[in-house]
């Protein structure tokens, strides 16, 4: 167990890229309750602190994170008890759109500070890419109440009532990834411009981080 956790405490973005698809995957079976999905919150705040942990290894400022992360920490447990109401809604994309964002940034600032490729360099390439995935999932959340109907899907063909976050959290995969199989769409201009936004971001990242790390790999080899 020890040589366990000092293994773990050497890739703290391998913690926060598993931790995340411990929520992807445990959220079909707990989020359809008030208890699942207050465990799924706990999750959630795992996914936090590990996101503030990763940032602690980068050369960026950890007190901005601490400071987005703190009451990210405490909003993701209330919003996954209270999903419906528009105030805790609002304010926990709020915090939590900025606070990934910030450590996608310095994840990806990490990865560029030399050219060398590390272990946990390889497993923040994957977590930065998911921590974006994560932001505009919180950003559409707030975009289908701020802008009612913004979003159509299977359970919600007319629009007329909010979709879930995990169904948000499946339209910004698919968006991000390109791979466009989502049956979940928006049919507002305000949230498609957003999505035009994470759309670009996709194809940035893999041009940019991806590339790069492929060239520096082919050249140690």
């Amino acid at each position: 167990m020890p040589r366990f956790l000092v293994t773990v405490a050497r890739h703290p973005s391998a913690v926060l890229l598993a931790a995340q698809l411990v929520v992807v995957l445990a959220y079909p079976a707990l989020g359809g309750t008030a208890a699942g999905r207050a465990v799924v919150g706990v999750f959630q705040v795992a996914v936090v602190l590990s996101a503030v942990w990763a940032v602690r290894r980068t050369p960026t400022l950890t007190w901005v994170g601490l400071l987005l992360g703190g009451p990210a920490v405490v909003l993701a447990v209330l919003e996954a008890v209270e999903p419906d109401v528009a105030a805790v809604v609002l304010a926990s994309a709020a915090f939590h759109v900025p606070f990934y964002l910030f450590v996608s940034y310095s994840m990806i600032r990490y990865l560029f500070h030399d050219d060398k490729v590390t272990l946990d360099e390889l497993y923040a390439t994957g977590a930065a890419f998911t921590v974006v995935a994560w932001a505009f999932a919180y950003l559409y959340a707030a975009t289908q109440f701020l802008w009612p109907g913004s979003f159509v899907g299977f359970n919600s063909p007319q629009g007329e009532t909010p979709l879930s976050w995990f169904e948000l959290l499946f339209l910004s995969f698919t968006t991000l990834t390109s791979v466009g199989l989502s049956d979940v769409y928006p049919v507002v201009d305000q949230a498609r411009s957003f999505v035009m936004v994470e759309q670009v971001a996709g194809v940035f990242y893999v041009a940019l981080v991806v590339a790069r790390l492929i060239g520096l790999s082919a050249r140690r080899g």
